[in-house]
């Protein structure tokens, strides 16, 4: 047996029977997330999942996997975001805190010598970033960080749209032979995806902060530690596509809310799943809906890999044509809709 299939089970059957007790722990502290206006539950539900998403992912790689430096500072990394996660999902962190932690824990990738040192252009050619190896290096780690978070919308959308990306990375990982990336993608996936079944709508725990905050951490740094950010010319599109659907959600959240004259930083009813759910889909349709487009993306993003640069520039420009008709067709960037959409999500309360 592969030993990446074995950190996938073993991920898988830890989380499995780590969840339950998450959820006695949360319900016992007070780790519960209370509806308010913006929110599709309609009574308190226990978060903290993350916290058991991340156990089975320490027990699956640290019972199986070689300690290098590169694995030690993420672990190490993936840590210190956890508990930045647990201490916001109990007393909800302002933002510039909650950011200057995610920061501090890109800073640590970057000590144990994990950054972007290059980049290839669409015809192959290096760039070399130099002294804006570090700060790019952040910024990815940050921004990937954040749109896993800002997904976590429904019930089961961030576990089941990260177990997808993830999925996509392991097999390009695969085609590239980094065994270590494989490794810890096939951890990565069997504990978002063992972590689903509690998730999924209706669900009986969210992942917080911690989960969301973890899951995306962890993506962003696999793919810089990994042979995946640089295996083929069109490589950095690879992760930007598997994880393509929380970041156009917070792209085009963020064009909304600038075209409205409001910071983009404010919340609203705009997201693409406040949107599906105005349309009349109920919850699971959504959701389903939007793990067919996470897979429609990573499957793209695999074929960028097998393909001519010309070739690849067609597919990226195909999908580009059609997100684009597809978030205008359904109004994603207007902001006018909020009230109706909030009237539509709180039908849709579970």
């Amino acid at each position: 047996m592969p030993s990446y299939f074995l950190a996938f089970i073993t991920a898988l059957i830890a989380v499995y029977a780590l969840t339950p007790l998450v959820i006695k722990f949360a319900v016992k502290t007070g780790a519960m997330d209370k509806p308010d206006p913006r929110k599709v539950h309609k009574k308190p539900i226990p978060r903290l999942g993350g916290l058991a998403i991340y156990l089975a992912f320490m027990i699956a790689v640290c019972s199986m996997l070689d300690f290098s430096k590169e694995i030690v500072g993420l672990l190490l990394g993936g840590t210190f975001i956890v508990i930045v996660g647990i201490i916001d999902d109990f007393i909800s962190l302002p933002a510039k805190v909650k950011l200057l932690g995610q920061i501090l824990a890109a800073c640590i990738l970057v000590a144990f010598d994990i950054r972007i040192d290059f980049i290839t252009d669409p015809f192959g050619d290096f760039i070399f970033l130099e002294y804006l190896a570090i700060p790019v290096t952040i910024f990815w780690i940050v921004g990937i960080t954040n749109t896993v978070n800002l997904i976590d919308g429904l019930d089961g959308l961030a576990a089941g749209v990260s177990t997808i990306a993830t999925v996509t990375i392991l097999l390009v990982a695969l085609q590239s032979g980094d065994l270590p990336v494989v490794f810890l993608t096939a951890a990565l996936a069997g504990s978002s995806l063992g972590f689903l079944h509690y998730n999924f709508n209706p669900a009986r725990i969210f992942m917080g902060d911690t989960g969301s905050m973890f899951l995306g951490y962890m993506f962003a740094a696999i793919s810089v530690i990994g042979a995946v950010k640089s295996a083929a010319t069109i490589a950095l599109i690879v992760p930007i596509l598997a994880l393509g659907l929380p970041i156009l959600d917070t792209t085009f959240a963020i064009v909304r809310r600038y075209r409205g004259g409001v910071p983009i930083f404010k919340p609203d009813k705009g997201h693409l799943h406040h949107r599906l759910l105005a349309m009349g889909f109920s919850q699971r349709q959504a959701v389903l809906l939007m793990y067919v487009f996470s897979a429609f993306l990573g499957l793209a993003a695999i074929a960028l890999t097998e393909v001519s640069t010309s070739v690849a520039v067609m597919i990226v420009v195909f999908v580009a044509v059609i997100i684009l008709f597809g978030a205008k067709k359904i109004g994603i960037f207007s902001m006018k809709n909020n009230a109706e959409i909030g009237r539509a999500s709180c039908r849709e309360r579970v």
